[in-house]
């Protein structure tokens, strides 16, 4: 299967299966006029790496989850770990993007937004009250 064949399937653009490539998450085969020839192995490990980089799992647990996926000696332990520290990830960002909605949200709320200079904005990210420069 060529590359735009294993792209339709996966839904995981040509791009980024190259990218995969260079950096080992996959090796198809070459043919004799050198190019990548995916075998069905390639097409799963494509579609895995897709649905795991939906959930957001970075580069590196993806890497991992793969060599778990391919290691019949696995606890899933070891998986959930890995899925539980994303979560953790995941939460924590949630939190801090809650955060900077409570902050714009008041910031934008005592902003009169009118033609005078005078902007809580401006001064809370300059760090003080006379905000120009």
């Amino acid at each position: 299967m060529n590359i735009g064949e294993v792209a339709d399937r996966t839904g995981v653009p040509a791009k980024t299966i190259r990218y995969y490539e260079e950096i080992g998450l996959v090796t198809p085969a070459r043919s004799h006029n050198g190019y990548r020839a995916f075998s069905m192995r390639d097409v799963h490990k494509l579609d895995f790496l897709g649905r795991a980089r939906a959930l957001g799992f970075p580069i590196e647990d993806c890497r991992r989850l793969l060599a778990l996926w391919s290691d019949e000696s696995r606890t899933s332990a070891e998986v959930k770990g890995l899925a539980r520290d994303h979560l953790d990830a995941i939460k924590a960002k949630i939190a801090a993007l809650q955060e900077m909605r409570t902050t714009l949200t008041h910031l934008v709320g005592t902003c009169a937004g009118d033609d005078r200079p005078d902007c809580p904005i401006i001064e809370t990210l300059s760090g003080c009250k006379d905000a120009r420069l």
